[in-house]
């Protein structure tokens, strides 16, 4: 069965939004990747998501680590992002957390020309082999599923 695949930076996770975030991860502090207000309604995401799960898709999450990271402060951030899943989506099970180096191609993860994306990048969606969404009507495409 297909996998739904999401990003977190820029499409369930407000990184950009937290005052200052560029020089916090400049200095390898992870505070920005704690503190993200959710994109979206997250119970509403998760209601989709758990249907989804239960008419057979996968559910994951393909997300980077800071550009130019250290080995130590990619593991952090790593722990971060998972904590931050953990907190603000705790009813959703993921077959994959996917939290690799900046810049690797999230293309390399997809099985099938069924799996889907969401990310804000334009980028990371043209080189999608599945279908690829931008974060603007997440929970609309997940309804109709």
């Amino acid at each position: 069965m297909a996998t739904i695949f999401f990003d977190m930076d820029g499409t369930i996770a407000d990184l950009y939004g937290v005052a200052d975030w560029l020089n916090y991860l400049i200095n390898e502090d992870t505070t920005p990747y704690v503190v993200a207000k959710p994109l979206v309604n997250l119970s509403i995401l998760a209601r989709y998501i758990n249907k989804a799960r239960a008419k057979g898709y996968n559910i994951g999450i393909i997300s980077w680590t800071s550009k130019g990271g250290s080995v130590d402060y990619n593991s952090a951030v790593f722990d971060a992002k998972c904590a931050w899943l953990g907190k603000h989506l705790p009813s959703v099970v993921w077959d994959s957390v996917n939290i690799v180096d900046y810049g690797t191609p999230k293309q390399n993860f997809a099985k099938s020309t069924d799996d889907i994306l969401f990310d804000d990048e334009d980028k990371n969606r043209d080189n999608w082999t599945g279908k690829a969404y931008d974060v603007k009507n997440i929970i609309e495409i997940l309804k109709n599923l």
